[in-house]
């Protein structure tokens, strides 16, 4: 048994649900997932990003010293990103004012995506336990799967993704 199979087991009877699925496989197709955005509108992922390359990290929360990193190197590298034809979505499993409060304060340029229920996670095989997703990063080529980030960086994530998609 894995260790968070293992921990998936011992916290049940507490009540505490840890999600355990297996991550997206290279080739696998963007998850066709509905979720909010920052602002509150509906996003139909598939729809929204299956053309040129989509970029899709989960972050454990909003505003802290890790997850700003990860979000400010993505918003830094932003021209070159966009250059490239990259669109960016974080995600995280905070709530829609969460997100937009922390879309507004380093003002970033991209799409944040409030999973609080998992959905999103779930459907990429993300960890999470306790509102918290694992930091991890998805790179798709024209809807599939090309590149994945099991432990995806703070300050290196935009040269990692880059890196990726270099002509």
């Amino acid at each position: 048994m894995s260790p968070l199979r293992f921990l998936a087991a011992a916290v049940a009877p507490l009540g505490i649900t840890l999600s355990t699925a297996a991550a997206l496989e290279l080739g696998a197709a963007l998850p066709a997932v509905t979720v909010l955005d920052h602002e509150g509108h509906e996003l139909r992922l598939a729809e929204s990003a299956g053309r040129g390359w989509t970029l899709v990290y989960f972050y454990p929360k909003a505003d802290t010293p890790g997850c700003t990193k990860q979000a400010c190197s993505l918003r830094d590298a932003f021209a070159t990103l966009s250059e490239r034809k990259v669109t960016v979505f974080g995600v995280s499993m905070d709530d829609v004012a969460a997100q937009k409060a922390f879309h507004q304060k380093y003002r970033l340029p991209f799409l944040l995506l409030a999973d609080e229920k998992g959905v999103v996670a779930d459907a990429f095989g993300v960890p999470h336990a306790l509102g918290f997703a694992k930091r991890q990063a998805f790179l798709f080529k024209d809807g599939k799967l090309v590149w994945r980030d099991l432990s995806a960086s703070t300050e290196q994530q935009a040269a990692d993704v880059l890196s990726q998609i270099q002509p």
